[in-house]
C-alpha cells in the first residue's frame, strides 16, 4: 500500500518538475511578453500546483495527518495566476498597443486608455455627476 502512493507522490513530483521546467524554458525563449505570459501561468502553475499535492499526499500517508495548507496554496495559485496575467497584458496593451490594432467598438465610443480623436464626437456616459458637484471632497 505505501508503495503505491510513493509511486503517486513521485510521479506528481516528476510532472511537477517537468512543467517547471518547460515554463521556465519558455518564459526566457518566448520572443515577445504576451507570448512568454502563457508559460508560467500554465505550466509552473500546474508544475508546483502537483508538487503541492504531491505533499499533500505524502503526508497524508506518511503522518496520518491530512494537511489542508498544500490544498489551500494550490487553489490560492490556480486563482492568482490567471489575474496576475490578466492585469500584465491589460498594462501591456495599454503601454504598447495602438488604436489602429484594436477592431471597432461598435457602440461609438473608444476602448478604455485610447484617447479619441479630436474631429469626432464621443458620446458622454451618463452617470457621471455635473460638474461642481462632489468638489467638497
Amino acid at each position: 500500500m505505501n508503495m503505491a502512493f510513493d509511486i503517486a507522490v513521485s510521479i506528481l513530483l516528476v510532472i511537477g518538475g517537468l512543467l517547471g521546467l518547460i515554463g521556465s524554458f519558455g518564459l526566457v525563449k518566448l520572443p515577445d511578453l504576451m507570448t512568454r505570459l502563457h508559460a508560467p501561468t500554465k505550466t509552473t502553475t500546474l508544475g508546483v500546483g502537483s508538487v503541492l499535492i504531491a505533499s499533500m499526499l505524502w503526508f497524508a500517508v506518511r503522518e496520518g495527518e491530512v494537511s489542508f495548507h498544500e490544498l489551500l496554496i494550490s487553489i490560492f495559485l490556480f486563482v492568482t495566476a490567471p489575474l496576475t496575467a490578466n492585469f500584465i497584458a491589460k498594462a501591456h496593451l495599454h503601454r504598447e498597443g495602438h488604436k489602429e490594432d484594436l477592431p471597432e467598438v461598435g457602440d461609438g465610443t473608444v476602448w478604455a486608455g485610447q484617447l479619441a480623436p479630436e474631429d469626432e464626437e464621443i458620446d458622454e456616459p451618463h452617470f457621471l455627476p455635473e460638474k461642481g458637484v462632489g468638489d467638497a471632497l
